[in-house]
């Protein structure tokens, strides 16, 4: 699903014009990124947190050169999902794959 997909689907549902609603998601990520940019993580109570994960320094190589190099410790965005949207996931009924007649893996 695309952010247009997410736009269409919200209009649909709720009978705000496209361009609001566009407005208001580009609004959201826009303060979601400077939130973690600035140090802060941002919850969502039955959603799930988008989160600063803390990368240890750690050595790697390069092969090409065959050298050794240091990657220094560094910050790197992530989304936790909540439990219960965890739970929803786990619980879904899969859906059946195209060319089958039951909820089966299919064979082409």
């Amino acid at each position: 699903m695309t952010k247009n997909d997410i736009i269409n689907e919200i209009a649909d549902k709720t009978g705000i014009e496209k361009a609001t609603i566009q407005e208001t998601i580009e609004a959201f990520m826009e303060v979601v990124k400077s939130s973690m940019v600035e140090g802060s993580n941002v919850y969502l109570r039955g959603f799930g947190s988008f989160i600063i994960k803390k990368r240890a320094k750690k050595t790697a190589r390069n092969i090409s050169k065959n050298t050794t190099i240091i990657i220094p410790a560094h910050n790197i965005p992530a989304f936790k999902p909540a439990k219960t949207f965890i739970t929803k996931v786990k619980t879904r009924k899969p859906r059946p794959f195209p060319g089958t007649d039951d909820d089966g893996p299919g064979r082409i």
